[in-house]
């Protein structure tokens, strides 16, 4: 199979169905090669984007560009783009190497060559000895992956994936997800996929688009957006997140001093970010895991005492939710393992964090 990426650019891409707006002035680049995800909650507007790359919904404005070619106005059949359904969409009368070549027999390929393209496709997906099966005989996650060979198998200009493990159980979702990783990375297309799973867009993606309402909210490398979203619904969406309202004290050229009540806080201030004036109110998101349990006598940039109101049992962690004077009810994640406390309701702890550990976040637009 050929390696070679596509680019793609949406510009100012807009569906309107009569008075409302599912998809808002979206504009996007996804270089040659890399894995987008497109991300939100239902109703976010990021299946109408995908049907409209895919050419299955015509844009009520804007436009679709690969490789800098205009495709809008193109017809699905003519984007040679492949794709994979939530449902997986496989014929059940057919065997599995039958449903691999059915886009190479809708484009009349030769019999030897389709044979050899089948051949390379399923063993691609590691699939080849399963090849004269029916799909009924097979697992969810071996029908996922012969609906994959199928997208590749006419080497698609691109590969998009409409919520394609949504239908798999947590266990084999988390182990297909690295499957699909690795098919990425060998075949070296450009994959779009939709989800509204955080965890499986944070661990598939080179950047991922986080969308609500139709508007593209923020875009990047799941990082990025993870440890310094720019909105509270990035925030709150992308993960947990505890959101803490404090005023600036005092402003220097690295950190500031905040307060919320009589709690004094230490923020860092990132480079090239604002340096708000005394008086200013700041919403902050600190993700529970950055926040670390202090020992007698430990310091932190930021410490609070608080008592243990509820705590639960993850396997990984312990969820707490400690009542503070101040700052509210914090939710905290403490590695199960090792654990320096035994969890219990009433427990009097502190909580430390370090200056770089919550990030400054707009409140949502209303």
């Amino acid at each position: 199979m050929s390696a070679a990426g596509h680019a793609l650019a949406l510009q100012g891409l807009t569906k309107r169905y009569g008075t409302f707006t599912a998809v808002d002035d979206v504009s996007l680049k996804v270089e040659s090669g890399q894995f987008l995800t497109l991300l939100g909650p239902s109703g976010s507007g990021k299946t109408t984007i995908l049907m409209c790359i895919a050419g299955f919904v015509a844009p009520t404005a804007g436009a679709v560009l690969l490789d800098g070619r205009d495709i809008t106005a193109l017809p699905p059949e003519k984007r040679d783009f492949g794709m994979v359904f939530q449902g997986y969409a496989l014929f059940p009368h057919m065997t599995v190497a039958e449903n691999v070549a059915f886009p190479l027999r809708v484009r009349r390929m030769g019999t030897a060559e389709r044979a050899e393209k089948v051949r390379a496709a399923l063993d691609l997906v590691q699939l080849d000895r399963f090849a004269e099966r029916r799909p009924s005989q097979l697992s969810g996650g071996q029908q996922q992956r012969v609906a994959l060979a199928r997208a590749l198998v006419f080497d698609p200009a691109l590969l998009l994936l409409d919520e394609p493990l949504s239908a798999l159980d947590k266990k084999l979702r988390a182990e297909l997800q690295e499957e699909l990783k690795a098919l990425h990375r060998r075949v070296g297309r450009t994959f779009v996929n939709v989800t509204h799973d955080q965890e499986e867009a944070l661990s598939l993606s080179d950047r991922v688009a986080i969308l609500n309402h139709g508007k593209l909210v923020q875009e990047g490398a799941p990082t990025a957006l993870y440890d310094r979203p720019r909105t509270r619904f990035v925030a709150d969406f992308l993960g947990k997140s505890n959101f803490l309202h404090a005023a600036v004290q005092q402003g220097g050229a690295e950190a500031m001093q905040l307060a919320i009540g009589a709690t004094p806080l230490v923020q860092r201030i990132l480079p090239g970010a604002p340096h708000p004036a005394p008086g200013t109110k700041l919403l902050l998101s600190l993700r529970p895991e950055k926040i670390a349990l202090l020992a007698d006598g430990e310091t932190a940039d930021n410490m609070v005492e608080g008592r243990i109101a509820t705590w639960s049992y993850l396997g990984a962690g312990f969820g707490l939710s400690v009542a503070t004077q101040d700052l509210g009810m914090l939710r905290v994640t403490l590695p199960s393992w090792g654990a320096p406390i035994a969890p219990a309701e009433g427990l009097a702890i502190r909580l430390g964090w370090s200056a770089s550990a919550s990030v400054p976040v707009e409140e949502d637009a209303a």
